[in-house]
């Protein structure tokens, strides 16, 4: 019998042929296509049928002529992680990896989430919207200083800049806008930052994020040999389970299922503070859903393949993690 939340396979055959879909055209096609290859490595050492397919303009005719069984979806960002190509793949009936439409979508959408968070009694940060340079007094008297400023629909820190004196945030917003209309502006919450991968319904084990750089932006995500990273993260067992468990409701809330990444901060008080849920992370060697896995005894090879047994779980709304 399969373990809860997870439909075993035993035999590469059974996935038949299989596609990584990778690149696209977000601001983290970079990253993506990183990932791409790493995954479509570790699949061909577990002698899985698989080839890469950069999705950069015109839908492939490869994938609407039944060329494929299902996708490895490695997109990040719009187009990729937003629940886009996600309906693509529903209307052509072609199974894919990780959350559905409506979980891709919510868990992209930073405002939604954090309302999603609220909803269910979870911690996130204190935030306002930012429509123009106008709210900017306002935000500054509400929330104090310093601040994060950030678009609400992109990944890996995309656009975040951290405003420390007032006449700052305009010139951070506008920034923000850049990616998105809808800016947040959050209070800055001192304190550790972390993460939870969680696969098949189970949070792994929480990795603790340590960087020299003013946050964790881009560059320390996935390039700087400066970032620490700490799993196990050092936090009390009482205070581990507590925050794995949460990090499930996180992830439940905006619909997410079959793998992914919850990100939360916390402070003194011991209190997990949630971010955003990540529905694609990367699988770098920078990448934190691997260190998880890995502290869990899950190596990359299994840990791709895992991703790729949630292709066959159906996606329907509500379908919890």
């Amino acid at each position: 019998m399969s373990p809860p939340g997870r439909r075993l396979i035993t035999d590469p055959r059974k996935f038949g042929r299989v596609v990584v879909l990778m690149g696209g055209t977000s601001a983290e096609r970079e990253i993506s296509l990183m990932t791409g290859e790493a995954v479509l490595a570790a699949l061909h050492r577990r002698d899985v049928d698989a080839e890469a397919l950069d999705l950069t303009g015109d839908i492939p005719a490869s994938l609407v002529d039944g060329s494929f069984d299902r996708v490895w979806l490695a997109l990040h960002g719009r187009g990729g992680e937003d629940g886009c190509v996600q309906g693509l793949l529903e209307v052509l009936r072609l199974p894919y990896t990780g959350s559905g439409v409506l979980g891709s979508a919510v868990s992209m959408d930073k405002l939604r989430s954090k309302r999603l968070f609220s909803a269910w009694g979870l911690q996130t940060p204190d935030f306002r919207v930012m429509s123009s340079a106008g709210d900017a007094a306002a935000i500054v008297d509400a929330l104090g200083l310093p601040l994060i400023v950030k678009p609400a629909g992109e990944g890996s820190s995309v656009g975040m800049t951290k405003v420390e004196e007032p006449d700052a945030l305009t010139p951070a917003w506008e920034e923000a806008a850049r990616y998105d209309v809808c800016v947040l502006v959050e209070e800055w919450v001192a304190g550790g930052e972390y993460s939870v991968p969680v696969l098949q319904g189970e949070a792994l084990p929480i990795i603790r994020i340590e960087t020299p750089r003013t946050f964790y932006d881009y560059e320390a995500k996935y390039f700087s040999d400066d970032t620490r990273y700490f799993c196990p993260a050092g936090l009390e067992e009482v205070t581990e389970h507590e925050c794995r468990r949460a990090a499930l409701e996180a992830f439940a809330a905006t619909g997410a299922s079959g793998w992914g990444r919850v990100d939360f901060l916390m402070g003194d008080d011991s209190v997990p503070r949630f971010l955003e849920v990540n529905t694609v992370p990367g699988m770098t060697s920078h990448s934190l859903v691997p260190m998880g896995a890995k502290q869990a005894g899950i190596d990359f090879e299994e840990l791709v393949w895992r991703v790729l047994e949630t292709s066959f779980v159906h996606k329907g709304v509500g379908h919890a993690p």
